[in-house]
């Protein structure tokens, strides 16, 4: 992993704009970034992948489709249908503009099952990550496991991995067999870094490098963005090199999508998030800010690091919360932020010269990056 001191720190301003010049740069004014882009790039790559999503969930065993259809909100508790939220669609995006930028609409059509394999996935992890984490509240319904049971959550997890393999394995474009492999090959980096993360909450507040954070982080977000990209990348024909620096792009803005989460996961509004308050404070989980704050060096530093040795009291919410801003972690984070973007601008440009055709890739980016929730 890099080193904090020499490769994390932010680029100049001068440094940011050359990377960024034809992509960010020509987006202000009048035509700068409103997220409005973004929502219709999700909007209609969620309508292009849910009927894909729909057909694969309802080829599991009844049960266990009860609990995947509960957990993507298109069914209540009781199993009758349900006009819920089944996520932003960010990843299956990536895959439909990536495929879309290189290779049209032809790749873009082609590619609607691996999106829904990739978005299979994603929530594959989000059923075992609330699992570990105990977390009780996702997109503002009780989480599948506290309704059915740890043992079933896990279980139909394990199912969503399965038929994303399976979508890719029963694909015939000729960019199939590659992409399962990356895929595959996404989910064991996906698990190494969530078994990191896990492990680190077992150790002291001390104990926890800021390199170690970023490198789990990397593993554990940027995985799947950059493996989405280069999926789109795969199913539209394009080269290796094209392919690689898609998949760098998507970790560089997964990284950045990363940081921005840890910052709402601590100072997000519970109405916009649909979790509670300092969630990630209460589980005293290592996120990027905490762990800035905690090497930060500073008197508030010290005070974050006694009130994490202590088990939570809501009662040291507000104060937890303060010492992490004040050892200047929220500030860090969100500089960060802005500079893991300008490195997957760079990567981006060397994919897709031209601006216009990575107009859809650039809204995502700028729109996960740009988002309070």
């Amino acid at each position: 992993m890099t080193d904090f001191v020499t490769e994390a720190r932010p680029h100049s301003a001068k440094t940011r704009e050359s990377e960024r010049r034809g992509f960010i740069g020509s987006r202000s004014g009048p035509g700068a970034f409103d997220g409005q882009e973004a929502a219709a790039i999700l909007e209609d790559a969620r309508a292009s992948v849910d009927p894909a999503l729909r057909a694969a969930l309802d080829s599991l065993p009844g049960s266990m489709r009860r609990i995947a259809l509960y957990h993507f909100g298109w069914e209540h508790v009781d199993g009758t249908p349900a006009a819920g939220n089944a996520g932003k669609a960010i990843r299956p995006a990536l895959v439909l503009a990536a495929a879309t930028a290189l290779g049209g609409p032809g790749a873009r059509a082609a590619a609607v099952g691996a999106a829904a394999a990739v978005e299979l996935i994603h929530n594959f992890t989000l059923l075992h990550d609330d699992v570990m984490d105990r977390d009780t509240t996702r997109r503002h319904r009780p989480t599948a496991w506290t309704v059915f049971g740890d043992a079933d959550a896990i279980l139909a997890g394990d199912a969503l991995q399965a038929l994303a393999l399976g979508l890719l394995a029963e694909d015939p474009h000729p960019a199939s067999p590659g992409a399962a492999a990356r895929l595959a090959a996404c989910v064991v980096e996906l698990c190494a870094g969530q078994q990191a993360d896990t492990a680190m909450e077992k150790r002291g507040p001390a104990e926890v490098t800021l390199d170690e954070v970023i490198a789990m982080a990397e593993a554990k977000t940027g995985a799947l963005l950059g493996c989405a990209c280069a999926l789109g990348g795969l199913y539209a024909g394009a080269s290796g090199e094209d392919v690689e620096a898609l998949d760098a792009f998507g970790r560089e803005a997964g990284l950045a999508f990363q940081l921005i989460d840890d910052v709402i996961g601590i100072w997000g509004d519970p109405r916009h998030t649909g979790k509670p308050a300092g969630a990630d404070l209460a589980a005293r989980k290592k996120s990027l800010p905490v762990v800035a704050a905690l090497a930060s060096g500073t008197q508030a530093a010290a005070e974050l690091a006694e009130l994490y040795a202590l088990p939570y009291d809501r009662r040291d919410l507000e104060r937890t919360t303060l010492a992490v801003e004040r050892a200047g972690g929220r500030a860090w984070a969100q500089e960060q932020a802005a500079d893991r973007m300008a490195r997957a601008m760079s990567e981006l440009a060397r994919a897709i010269p031209d601006p216009e055709a990575a107009d859809g890739l650039l809204s995502l980016a700028e729109f996960v990056t740009r988002r309070s929730a």
